[in-house]
């Protein structure tokens, strides 16, 4: 499951709504919505982030989470690392080779390792780039 898909779950939980009641009214197939709910759908368009977000009548922050989810919901990730060191290439692969065995605790060490870096780096004028700090928050929340 995706941060996207989890999100849509609860929400449609929440509401008391089906995955059928909520396909139809915003245009797609129930299984193309179950299937975006388990992950195996790639990132969902913005166009459909937003008919979401219309038909759960979702305003300011909570409609920032969303759209911020569906964007670190690619359950099919490359990482190009040409021009990186090597050191940046191994640990690519590495992590490609072990996040299946890894724990909850050591998925969110390292997402705090790399939020922590981001800080960093957006202070040496990385300015710009998504926030994705604001990321663990959210999921801590749950």
């Amino acid at each position: 499951m995706t941060p996207f898909g989890q999100a849509i779950r609860r929400l449609r939980a929440e509401r008391g709504v089906t995955q059928r009641e909520m396909a139809r009214a915003i245009g797609v197939s129930p299984a193309y919505l179950s299937a975006l709910e388990h992950g195996n759908r790639s990132e969902p368009s913005w166009e459909f982030v937003q008919r979401v977000i219309g038909y759960f009548h979702i305003i300011w922050d909570e409609a920032e989470e969303l759209q911020m989810l569906a964007g670190l919901s690619r359950p099919k990730v490359t990482i190009d690392t040409s021009g990186l060191t090597p050191k940046a290439t191994e640990i690519a692969n590495r992590l490609a080779a072990a996040i299946d065995r890894l724990d909850a605790e050591t998925l969110e060490k390292i997402g705090a390792l790399i939020d922590g870096q981001a800080d960093a780096g957006e202070s040496a004028g990385d300015a710009g780039k998504p926030d994705r700090s604001e990321h663990s928050e959210l999921q801590k929340r749950r």
